[in-house]
């Protein structure tokens, strides 16, 4: 082999550079095909066609759904998870993490683009770094310093399998503080049951999720009158705050009973106590508040609209499973400083 294409990382009848294709599958994973070939066409002078450029992705995004599964499957027969090397720093801070879902379009059948679009959910789960730097101001703000990123195109048993391999490959288990931040989704409840709860991780319930079932009692409470309504829920959002939800609940048990309350205005208050009763172990904004940390999941609605909106809903885009499923992989790799281990050379080659 000429000493060029070993730099390059040409091997013998090979058409194209590693170099290259690292570099046209790094372009994909931002903008659409058409786009990625123009921006390489104009800034390297390689004519390259959107065809090639697919088949690398699939390529590429197939390896590494292989390598995925033979870790998944390490996991489960009871081997050990390789940690990701950390920044001291990095391993003092709490780890936050949080689970959400987002549709997006898909074509009805593979290899066409007849048809009716069909929408499916996309799960995301985000594994996040906060530190705490004082500001322009003077104040004290907390900041991402890093962030780790799991989905899967399938249900919430998937993401678990996945979300579980990252959260030990992030030092969950020698992390000071591991906290889960979720809204109400029973489903992603269960995942936090089910998958890091026996790892010692607390959970908490999204603040604003909270207030929303919070400001559905207060409406019928009040009969729609709007300034009472607001005047308690800034009341019961304070007491949220400073950890008096039993309190909370009480009152909206006895005020289900009050006056002559209609059955469904009843069954409201009682449901919404109820919810607050059953999560109360999830309430503990005023230590999450102390500690600097978001008592809201707005970082993972951050990071499912990055990872999936601005690359996969795209206007008049439809996708074959295959086809998001392997670009899917490559955008995490990316996410999570992982992309060129996706061309580095194996060790038999």
């Amino acid at each position: 082999m000429a000493p060029l294409d070993e730099a390059l990382g040409v091997a013998p009848n090979q058409r194209h550079s590693t170099e290259l294709k690292r570099a046209a599958t790094l372009v994909a994973v931002f903008v659409p095909l058409a786009t990625a070939v123009a921006i390489l066409t104009r800034l390297v002078h390689v004519r390259l066609g959107a065809s090639t450029l697919w088949h690398w992705i699939q390529s590429v995004g197939r390896q590494a759904q292989v390598e995925l599964e033979t870790e998944l499957a390490e996991l489960s027969a009871g081997g050990e998870v390789a940690r990701e090397p950390l920044e001291a720093m990095l391993q003092e801070l709490a780890l936050l993490i949080g689970a959400d879902g987002v549709m997006v379009p898909f074509r009805p059948q593979a290899g066409s683009p007849k048809g009716a679009t069909v929408w499916r959910e996309v799960k995301v789960a985000v594994l996040a770094r906060l530190g705490r730097r004082r500001n322009r101001l003077g104040r004290t703000v907390t900041t991402l310093r890093q962030r780790r990123l799991v989905a899967v195109l399938g249900d919430i048993d998937q993401l678990a399998r996945r979300l579980r391999l990252e959260a030990l490959r992030q030092g969950l288990l020698s992390a000071p503080r591991v906290v889960w931040v979720s809204d109400g989704a029973r489903g992603l409840w269960r995942l936090y049951r089910e998958t890091l709860a026996d790892l010692g991780v607390t959970g908490v319930l999204d603040f604003y999720h909270t207030v929303g079932q919070l400001w559905t009692a207060a409406e019928v409470w009040y009969c729609q009158y709007l300034p009472s309504a607001h005047q308690w829920l800034d009341q019961a959002r304070h007491d949220l705050r400073h950890g008096r939800a039993a309190e909370l609940v009480a009152s909206l048990q006895s005020a289900a009973w009050a006056g002559h309350r209609s059955k469904e205005h009843r069954d409201i208050l009682l449901r919404v106590a109820d919810f607050l009763d059953k999560h109360q172990a999830h309430l503990a904004y005023p230590a999450l508040k102390a500690d600097g940390l978001p008592i809201g999941s707005g970082f993972v609605e951050s990071a499912v609209k990055w990872l999936i909106q601005q690359r996969f809903k795209g206007v008049g885009m439809r996708w074959s499973q295959d086809g998001f499923e392997n670009l899917l992989m490559l955008r995490l790799a990316w996410a999570n400083d992982r992309f060129d281990l996706l061309f580095a050379p194996s060790p038999n080659s």
